[in-house]
């Protein structure tokens, strides 16, 4: 059986390889090069890390309305809550599919950028592409660090969110909101540190596709 699974994953990676292999193929031959793909899927993850960013923010202006606001039904309380729950759920996987394209285009074009310097004949022109590789590597790295360090901050937070969604699910009362507010301050923190790291990456990435257009 564990033969079996390894196998059937082997078969995928290696199917979704060359499923991205002939993408990247039928694209160049369009004229839409990996750099431009690139360009346009960083662009796309620092989209999604916007919209992640605002609906985070959005989930804690509702829990912070739940706990301070009084006279508001238990039930509504926990739909509301559990809604933003969920947005933001989906948010965080709508960033993590948009960073792991980026890391797929990344590797493709590094691989063919390698390649294709061992053709040059003219050494000058060669030391000229090898130092604009490099360059290139160390801001891709800069960049895809700060996204997965945003990446990473998310899920504490929507661990945070979703034991608060599930505490008021189950004891509709008013002491259920009593031991929320109590873990308002332990939310605003987690969402804070989560809204700093998403603005480097924001701007990590603002940085990183300028230097891309600009060459």
């Amino acid at each position: 059986m564990l033969i079996s699974r390894w196998f059937f994953s082997s078969i995928l990676v290696v199917t979704l390889a060359g499923c991205q292999s002939v993408y990247y193929g039928a694209m160049e031959k369009a004229g839409v090069h990996k750099r431009d793909i690139m360009i346009d899927r960083v662009e796309s993850a620092q989209e999604s890390q916007t919209d992640a960013k605002e609906q985070f923010e959005s989930a804690l202006e509702q829990y912070q309305s739940i706990v301070t606001i009084e006279d508001q039904d238990l039930v509504e309380r926990y739909e509301k809550l559990n809604d933003e729950y969920e947005d933001s759920k989906a948010a965080a996987e709508e960033v993590s599919e948009r960073i792991n394209s980026v890391e797929d285009v990344s590797e493709a074009l590094f691989d063919e950028w390698e390649d294709e310097i061992d053709l040059y004949s003219n050494a000058n022109l060669k030391r000229q592409s090898e130092a604009k590789l490099r360059q290139t590597k160390k801001q891709y790295e800069k960049l895809i660090n700060a996204m997965r360090s945003a990446e990473a901050r998310m899920d504490p937070v929507l661990q945070v969110f979703q034991d608060q969604v599930l505490f008021l699910k189950h004891n509709l009362n008013a002491r259920a909101i009593d031991s929320l507010q109590g873990e308002l301050g332990n939310v605003n923190t987690e969402v804070a540190g989560l809204i700093r790291e998403m603005e480097k990456s924001i701007a990590e990435s603002e940085a990183f596709i300028s230097s891309l257009k600009n060459d």
